[in-house]
């Protein structure tokens, strides 16, 4: 995809006509979701007015918003004023530049990064910044910049962004086919037996009246869902175990460390009061949770790769202030 004239107009400047041709990337899109993501800050509505208008064309020639992208096709817009929301990025640029310290690996395809903690992945639910945000506005030039999968917000570590369409396909279909490989690392509450490998309860979603969602354990109606789990160090009162989610359900591991008993440090919604409190008198100030690698077959090369993110320092320097304990 080529575009002319992508640079923001200041309020003084007249919007110009923009070309895009169409490559073998963006081919097989609906014409509509392609200029969604393409022409950002123009209404959906918008778009809809304009093709019917003819205002934007493919090849000289009017088209309906079904249209599906052909390669080479060389789109017309004519000229639109933009409003795209800047305002939000240049308050948070300390964010954007700490994010560029945060890529662990990046090629044309992918970018993986380590998502810092209490960042969300997108805006939204009353977020207007997200990290792939963040990331678009780090990588300005990149044709497409979208979310493989996603972390709860307050989960840090591996997250992986495609920079190209058919790496999103790749990647999406190698996550339906379950070869992607994902471990976590949790500080939970208490002794966590080494016999306790697997955890298999079928886990359902409620919707609280506040608006909150909390997930339960529900072996009738909830959906399948199991995590494998491996003790890394016992300490006096806590362990840190390797969490392997076989499934991926909406908060999966955090509930099913809480039904063992075993909740995770500082988690606001399924944690336990007195073991959080103890973890925050020493110094922990977030959910102990860490996506601490992702394998999976790099959709050009074909070969496996493993990346894998560093905890936090709060995280380890909490871990040096624990007891550990003996095996037994």
């Amino acid at each position: 995809m080529i575009v002319v004239n992508k640079v923001p107009m200041t309020d003084t400047e007249k919007p110009q006509v923009r070309f895009i041709k169409v490559d073998s990337e963006d081919a097989g899109q609906r014409i509509d979701n392609f200029l969604m993501k393409t022409l950002k800050g123009v209404p959906k509505s918008m778009l809809y007015r304009l093709l019917r208008k003819g205002e934007i064309r493919v090849n000289k020639k009017r088209t309906k918003p079904e249209y599906k992208l052909q390669n080479e096709d060389l789109i017309r817009v004519a000229p639109i004023r933009v409003s795209e929301n800047t305002n939000v990025v240049s308050t948070q640029l300390n964010v954007v530049a700490n994010l560029e310290q945060q890529i662990l690996f990046e090629d044309d395809r992918l970018i993986v990064i380590n998502k810092p903690s209490g960042m969300a992945v997108h805006g939204g639910s009353g977020l207007s910044f997200g990290l792939i945000e963040a990331l678009r506005a780090l990588r300005p030039d990149a044709r497409m910049l979208e979310l493989v999968h996603r972390l709860d917000r307050d989960t840090s570590g591996c997250l992986v962004v495609a920079k190209k369409r058919s790496a999103l396909r790749h990647l999406h279909e190698q996550l339906r086919n379950k070869t992607v490989q994902k471990y976590y690392h949790a500080l939970v509450k208490g002794r966590w037996s080494s016999k306790l490998t697997r955890v298999t309860d079928a886990l359902k979603k409620n919707d609280l009246k506040s608006g909150e969602r909390v997930v339960v354990v529900d072996n009738i109606n909830g959906k399948a869902a199991e995590t494998r789990y491996k003790v890394i160090q016992h300490y006096k009162n806590a362990s840190l175990v390797r969490a392997f989610p076989v499934t991926g359900r909406t908060h999966q591991i955090r509930v099913h460390c809480q039904t063992k008993g075993h909740a995770i440090a500082c988690d606001a919604k399924y944690g336990h009061e007195d073991f959080d409190q103890e973890m925050k008198s020493l110094g922990l100030k977030r959910l102990f949770l860490h996506a601490a690698s992702i394998e999976f077959t790099h959709p050009l090369s074909e070969q496996r790769i493993k990346v894998e993110a560093p905890l936090e320092p709060s995280l380890e320097k909490l871990l040096k202030k624990l007891t550990k304990a003996t095996a037994h």
